[in-house]
């Protein structure tokens, strides 16, 4: 009686002990605050309460992810918006770049983001500001005259496509949410680029770093995958352009992607950026031992006993060493 119970006691144990150690699961390692960065958000005219209060959750968001898990310091994070001071008009987007300009220094990295509604009409692209709007060409002109040449532009807006040929230049890399001005819907492209910033799993090379690379095609692909899910046709796609020609891409072609992936949004050192892939290896284990026990459970009609609890057994010892080393890892 007792060799018989003993199995399904150990069982009991080892499930008791993997719960027990699954209450901790460790984000990737925080980067240190980096002087280096800077980064200037635009949210922009909303034109209807609905978007305002989104544009304004996406613009808080996104400075948190900056803020709290890129290393981006709050004081050399300028925000531009419609409900709040300063406001998001022409006047203080050409006030703020032109006090970094006295700020930046020439290795210094700045991100531009657009968050809004954006227009086209058939010759020059623009972003909707509060009053009048500016241009993209204003934009080339306004980023040209910076002391660093690092500049990474994500205009998240719709009707954005255009602003990949103006805003194209040597050193810069210029991310936008459709493809073209004729992309003119609401776009959710923002709320996705943010996901991809806070999620555990976009750094797809495995080097433990988050290149604006990967957080753009993490991005792309849930905004696909969006669209496919809603049975809706796609209205939105977005472009990539870091080579200087001015051709946007929505994938890596035409030598398109090469200085995007060795931009990095955080500034990690080699050890941390290690412990970084440390942890997301235990993750990725601890997800395909999870399955395994799912799958052998499933057939266990078609399994002997003894071969079916020693299997069982097996698995949830690996289970839960992978779950210490992950609760090690997040204390």
């Amino acid at each position: 009686m007792m060799n018989r119970c003993a199995p399904i006691v150990l069982l009991f144990l080892l499930t008791a002990l993997v719960c027990a150690q699954t209450s901790v699961t460790p984000k990737p390692r925080l980067a240190p605050i980096d002087p280096n960065k800077f980064a200037l958000i635009i949210n922009g005219a909303s034109g209807e309460e609905e978007y305002g209060k989104q544009f304004q959750q996406w613009t808080t968001d996104l400075q948190q992810a900056l803020n709290k898990r890129y290393g981006f310091d709050a004081a050399k994070m300028k925000v531009l918006s419609e409900a709040h001071d300063p406001k998001a008009t022409a006047d203080e987007v050409k006030k703020t770049l032109t006090t970094l300009k006295s700020e930046l220094q020439q290795d210094n990295v700045l991100f531009v983001f657009f968050i809004g509604h954006g227009s086209f009409d058939g010759k020059e692209s623009k972003f909707n500001l509060v009053g009048p709007d500016l241009a993209a060409s204003e934009y080339n002109s306004l980023l040209s005259a910076l002391p660093t040449k690092r500049v990474v532009v994500i205009n998240m807006s719709s009707a954005s496509g255009e602003f990949a040929k103006a805003l194209s230049a040597k050193g810069r890399v210029v991310i936008t949410a459709t493809r073209n001005g004729q992309e003119t819907n609401a776009t959710h492209f923002p709320g996705f680029f943010i996901d991809a910033l806070n999620a555990t799993d976009s750094d797809t090379d495995q080097d433990g770093h988050i290149s604006v690379l990967e957080a753009f095609v993490y991005a792309n692909r849930l905004t696909a995958e969006f669209y496919t899910r809603s049975g809706r046709l796609a209205t939105e796609h977005a472009l990539i352009e870091d080579n200087g020609d001015g051709v946007g891409h929505e994938r890596l072609e035409g030598g398109e992607g090469l200085l995007a992936r060795a931009t990095y949004l955080d500034s990690l050192s080699i050890d941390e950026a290690a412990e970084n892939v440390a942890i997301a290896k235990l993750l990725r284990d601890r997800t395909r031992l999870e399955g395994e026990i799912e799958q052998l459970i499933a057939k266990k009609t078609s399994l002997q006993e003894a071969e079916y609890e020693a299997a069982l057994e097996r698995l949830f010892i690996e289970l839960a060493k992978v779950n210490r080393s992950i609760k090690q890892a997040g204390t």
